[in-house]
């Protein structure tokens, strides 16, 4: 074997590694290799160059430069964000459409309000909190009347009885007849209780019939879509409402 062959054998080379921090320079930390270097390197490069790219898109951006983004999104804390479209249809309301027919929710919402017109015409409506206050006006001949009106007296009834807009007997009445009812706190309260939840019943079915209908409106806005092509959206479909589009009108032969 020749010595130059020999010398060139990398078997009989010895390995040269790269020192090690030094043991007086330990608190500064680890010594930092040349792939430290490399990986430091490269970032400050990569960030370098974006922030080049970033300058360049500056200089040559056009002030009057319009893009349909501008109008979906807007700046919030120095940051684009995406506006949130308004929901137009709830979940609730898809699974209904997906699954019920037209009929089956028009049938559905006569129903509740047939069962809305049965409770008005039980309640009346006497104790409503939202209801508008009744005004009752009274006309007076001379000023002394008017000074010395006394409304019990003129609504012939007594004192406790004024306030009532229902079930309020005159004092004939009282002296002629027994009034018949509960007459306890405990019942009173318990009928008071039986109202306000009569009440709260025909809510939640006039809002539960406003649903019905507005889903009815959307299944058959749907149906028109499919029968018609030619078609212009009028208004956009919201959760309370139906989506309105406008047809060309087309002669039947």
């Amino acid at each position: 074997m020749s010595a130059a062959f020999k010398k060139a054998l990398k078997s009989r080379q010895k390995n040269h590694k790269e020192r090690s921090q030094p043991g007086f320079r330990k608190k500064l930390g680890l010594l930092e290799k040349k792939k430290d270097y490399k990986v430091r390197a490269d970032e400050f490069k990569k960030k370098r160059n974006t922030l080049d790219a970033l300058r360049r898109k500056a200089l040559d951006k056009n002030p009057d430069e319009f893009y349909f983004k501008m109008t979906s999104s807007k700046l919030q804390d120095g940051v684009h964000v995406i506006k949130q479209k308004p929901e137009e249809v709830t979940d609730e309301q898809l699974k209904i459409m997906r699954t019920q027919d037209i009929k089956y929710v028009e049938m559905k919402r006569v129903a509740e309000a047939k069962k809305i017109e049965r409770l008005k015409a039980e309640l009346h409506l006497l104790d409503v909190e939202k209801k508008p206050k009744n005004t009752h006006t009274f006309f007076c001949d001379t000023k002394k009347e008017v000074r010395d009106f006394e409304l019990a007296k003129r609504l012939n009834t007594v004192e406790e009885l004024v306030n009532r807009v229902y079930n309020r007997p005159t004092i004939e009445t009282l002296h002629n007849q027994t009034v018949n009812g509960p007459t306890n706190s405990r019942a009173l309260k318990k009928l008071a209780k039986q109202r306000r939840h009569q009440y709260r019943i025909l809510s939640q079915r006039i809002e539960r019939e406003k649903k019905m209908f507005v889903v009815s409106q959307k299944i058959q806005a749907r149906k028109d879509i499919m029968e018609k092509r030619e078609k212009v959206k009028v208004k956009k479909e919201t959760v309370n409402s139906a989506p309105i589009y406008k047809f060309k009108k087309q002669r039947k032969r």
